[in-house]
């Protein structure tokens, strides 16, 4: 199958190295009993014994370090070690690359205990072994297992049977075999990211996979049950933080098994199928999932996944089924699926079934039963093995049901909110175009693509934190989905609360409140505040400090209240920037949620306790959006709500208050819907926590420390430029002499054109300048125009910074427009014929010539665009 799937696998630009191959197997007792009899390694029966596949260094001094190490792990652990085994393998079927970092690849044999069941159990226990080791070597095991082993490597298609000459001989047998060929698209090939993983193959991209590997790590302090007892900590991390998407998953799979969920459970929790806008789903499924939902977010992206533990196989597609996986069943008992068909050839007469997998579903082969098991089948059993639909009556809660309580929302004054949107950076047009348009129409505004103003690092102006992030756009997933006409598998809902225990089935597990859009009402976080439960805590917690003072000790304290709150049973914290005045001014809320979502994946508190943010400060699609991605689970802008009612009281909005927010706030969230599908992500609640953007222009130590794991490439402002920032922005609206400021907000023109306004590239100078000269053909006047794109006084862009140094061979253009200067430069000797560049030739001779009184044709007509330069110079 995977020799015919060439055309879909990588390999490098010489073409004899490839982006990875591999094979997992049962592990074949036929085969091992005879290899290893020969090397004095005596194995019981089947399952007896388990075999760990090792990419060990070349290095002899350090191969046997890390085999004693691991041989020493084993015995500690109550395993007898049996001995280890050379895999006999074929170096010179390998192209140059793959040759260069080419492992010392060996098996290692351990014996089953006898008060160890074979199977889970048995597995279970080389898993803590594995795990234990890998945090004292820096060696990769492939596998460890009695049911399954991985050959994989660094291949081309054909060079994995070559290679491994285990593959070849005869005796080798297994019920199950899966394969993959990798095309590497956003990590680097190696050894150790070929595919297959230790439990699955993956054919696509997990793109919330930062958020998702994030709250499994915190999830460790939730997650317990006996399966693994108290040997739980042996095995953390549970995620590799340095793996792949696919790498991540694989090992959320392994350890959710391990613990004792059955692996079609947990392929189902972690990539479930479109419930919740899905009328044709029996309400028993809907339940299931919803349970499921509270505790765990969608590992989202476009995804094709074959799953194994050697006992059963299994497949499963994507939400929006975006890959192609196509299966038969045949008559003499074989499934055969692949992303395409074809792989094999099948006598036609043969073929009992052709099918597809379909978006979300699953397809299950149980080998010990014999037996292909159908995605309804499946999936009514385990929806069917608890009242999940009662345990949700009990004790999910949401947001429409909470009462409003007999308390008033805070309101302002004219002069109050308007102090409030100058300290908080609003412009005249966030407010008549960008928040006028949204309550008025309940979409956002369309607008030129392209920007062409400086960017924010770069700016003079006062730029909010949230435009220093760009939006990633997915590699894999291109074009983004149209979140418009596949709104069926789309959602918008995100659960507020503590995460229940997801390895222990139990009613209180989905004791959290639902909300269906994450962008609040001053009502609805009213209603909040003022839950009258139990088992909701909610505790407000203040994003303010004191003017002239130390942004970076604000979030050292800002930690220390977060933890009290923690300690003292909160299940949800408010980050307010509710009282500024002329004392105190705003965290910028975006730093503010990031520092505190960090400090909690940090201190593994991040999955007990839930981040809402009151801010004044987000206005625009993209702040929600980057709010929501570091962290924040909803988000209550009261100042962007409190202007749509200054619009409607000024009279330039005839609409009712209510109706109008309830506009804003969907516009808001259909913009965000639209930002995620660009990633290929389907749910807010897998987009929440996800970080998927780049900064541009923020220090190293800033994004290290408070936004963990952004990529960013280029340095810039540092805690101290942003806390200036803050404060100047509170100055302009807070006078510390108490002189009359002016309130008035200016117009910054960033999406058109202001005096006075920011800069724009493209302005009315430049623009005349650029067809006035096309129009003339006049070459000084469009060197005016690209003069002024340079920017050298005042750059804009990354461009703007760059030197572009030209080639030892050829003289540019700026520097033959001097005709005096050419003729001094030739007679000197300084410049030849052959040292101008060729498209300054033409150029030359017609200088040249004008400076004769010639035109650019010779006496008998010939061309006198070329010049002809004698030895001498002339």
């Amino acid at each position: 199958i995977v020799e015919n799937l060439e055309h879909r696998a990588g390999k490098d630009a010489e073409g004899k190295t490839g982006d990875g191959v591999g094979i997992l197997t049962q592990i074949s007792h036929k085969f091992f009993a005879k290899v290893c009899k020969g090397l004095g390694i005596l194995l019981d029966s089947e399952r007896d014994y388990g075999v760990g596949m090792f990419f060990f260094p070349q290095d002899e001094l350090k191969r046997n370090q890390a085999k004693k190490i691991f041989e020493v792990i084993t015995e500690k652990e109550g395993m007898e070690f049996l001995g280890w085994r050379r895999v006999p393998v074929r170096p010179s079927a390998l192209g140059k690359k793959a040759l260069q970092c080419m492992p010392c690849i060996e098996q290692a044999f351990i014996k089953r205990p006898k008060s160890v069941e074979r199977g889970l159990d048995f597995d279970r226990r080389l898993y803590v072994v594995r795990k234990v080791f890998e945090q004292s070597n820096d060696t990769y095991v492939c596998s460890l297992s009695s049911r399954t082993i991985v050959y994989k490597g660094l291949f081309l298609v054909g060079q994995l049977r070559l290679f491994f000459e285990d593959l070849q001989d005869r005796d080798y047998e297994s019920a199950i075999a899966i394969v993959h060929s990798r095309f590497s698209t956003n990590t680097n090939p190696s050894w150790e990211r070929a595919h297959p993983n230790r439990f699955i193959v993956h054919n696509g991209e997990i793109n919330t996979i930062r958020g998702n590997g994030d709250k499994m790590l915190a999830r460790e302090e939730t997650m317990d049950n006996g399966a693994l007892g108290d040997e739980l900590y042996k095995v953390l991390p549970v995620v590799n933080a340095t793996g792949s998407d696919s790498a991540m998953l694989d090992n959320t799979l392994e350890f959710l098994v391990m613990s004792g969920m059955p692996l079609p459970l947990a392929v189902m929790i972690t990539i479930p199928e479109p419930w919740a806008n899905n009328k044709t789903m029996s309400q028993k499924k809907r339940d299931f999932y919803q349970y499921y939902a509270t505790m765990m977010e969608p590992w989202d992206g476009p995804a094709s996944i074959l799953f194994s533990d050697g006992d059963i196989m299994g497949a499963v597609l994507d939400r929006n089924g975006l890959r192609p996986s196509r299966y038969y069943v045949t008559s003499d008992g074989y499934v055969i699926l692949s992303s395409e068909v074809g792989v094999l050839e099948i006598d036609p007469a043969k073929i009992v079934e052709k099918e597809r997998l379909h978006p979300g579903k699953m397809l299950l082969v149980d080998t010990v039963r014999g037996k292909v098991i159908s995605d309804d089948e499946l999936k009514e059993y385990y929806a069917g093995k608890q009242p999940y639909g009662e345990w949700l009556d009990s004790h999910l809660v949401t947001l429409k049901e909470l009462k409003i309580p007999n308390k008033r929302v805070p309101s302002y004054t004219q002069e109050e909110r308007a102090r409030l949107q100058k300290a908080f950076g609003y412009a005249y047009e966030d407010c008549r175009t960008s928040i006028l348009h949204m309550a008025a129409t309940g979409s956002e505004a369309i607008a030129a693509m392209g920007t062409d103003t400086p960017l924010p690092v770069l700016s003079e102006g006062h730029e909010p934190l949230f435009h220093y992030f760009k939006q990633q756009f997915a590699q894999v997933t291109n074009p983004p989905l149209d979140a418009i006409r596949e709104e069926v598998v789309t959602s918008t809902t995100v659960y507020v609360g503590e995460d229940g225990n997801l390895l222990e089935e139990k009613p209180e597990n989905c004791t959290v409140l639902k909300v269906e859009n994450p962008i609040l009402t001053n009502t609805d976080l009213l209603k909040i505040k003022n839950m009258k439960r139990r088992e909701f805590k909610i505790e407000t917690i203040p994003i303010l400090f004191y003017k002239n003072t130390s942004l970076e000790k604000a979030i050292e304290r800002l930690f220390v209240e977060v933890d009290r709150a923690h300690r003292d049973g909160a299940k949800v914290i408010i980050l307010s920037d509710r009282g500024v005045d002329e004392n105190h001014v705003a965290i910028p809320s975006l730093l503010a949620v990031s520092a505190v979502h960090q400090h909690l994946v940090k201190t593994k508190k991040r999955t007990s306790l839930a981040i809402i943010l009151e801010s004044g400060e987000p206005r625009e699609v993209h702040h929600f959006a980057t709010l929501l991605g570091y962290g924040a689970c909803a988000i209550n802008p009261y100042l962007a709500q409190d202007t749509i009612h200054e619009l409607i009281d000024t009279g330039i909005l005839d609409k009712d208050y209510y109706a109008a927010v309830e506009d804003y706030n969907n516009a808001i969230l259909h913009g965000i819907v639209k930002i995620a599908s660009k990633m290929g992500i389907s749910t807010i609640q897998s987009y929440h926590g996800s970080q998927i953007f780049e900064a541009v222009g923020i220090a190293k130590e800033v994004i290290d420390k408070y936004f963990t794991n952004t990529v960013s490439r280029i340095g810039g402002i540092t805690m101290e430029d942003i806390g200036r920032e803050a404060d100047q922005l509170h100055s302009e609206a807070f006078d510390f002499l108490g002189l009359e400021t002016d309130l008035s907000l200016d117009s910054l023109g960033r999406h058109k054109m202001r005096s006075g306004g920011e800069r724009h590239l493209y302005n009315p100078q430049t623009i005349h300048l650029l067809q006035e000269s096309t129009k003339q053909g006049d070459y000084a006047m469009f060197k005016e125009y690209t003069k002024l794109l340079e920017a050298e006084e005042k750059p804009g862009l990354l461009r703007d910074l760059m030197e572009l140094k030209y080639p030892k061979q050829g003289v540019p253009l700026e520097e033959v427009e001097s005709v005096d200067s050419i003729v001094t430069r030739f007679k000197t000797g300084a410049m030849s014929y052959g040292s101008i560049s060729q498209e300054a030739h033409e150029t030359l001779a017609i200088a040249m010539n004008r400076i004769h009184g010639k035109s650019n044709t010779g006496e008998g007509g010939e061309s006198l665009d070329r010049l002809t330069v004698g030895p001498d110079g002339q």
